[in-house]
């Protein structure tokens, strides 16, 4: 295997990097230039209190209770 050094490769090494960094550069131009911002509506969020019934609640409290009988934890974690 040759050295890049002594062969003279080393400028086509270095005309690679350079030109993989100047696309890359343009490229980041292209973006910032050609991309369109556009005012994103912001949302609003009714501050009224969510009033549920007792009732959905005691609905909710037997289905959890319910699948607690279902599903047993083991009494050691592997």
């Amino acid at each position: 295997m040759q050295n890049p050094f002594e062969s003279g490769h080393i400028k086509n090494y270095i005309l690679l990097y350079v030109s993989v960094v100047v696309i890359m550069i343009l490229f980041f131009m292209a973006t910032t230039l050609f991309h369109d911002v556009k005012d994103v509506e912001q949302k609003v969020f009714s501050m009224e209190a969510n009033g549920t019934k007792q009732e959905d609640k005691r609905d909710s409290n037997k289905e959890q209770e319910s699948l607690k009988d279902k599903f047993k934890l083991m009494e050691k974690s592997y």
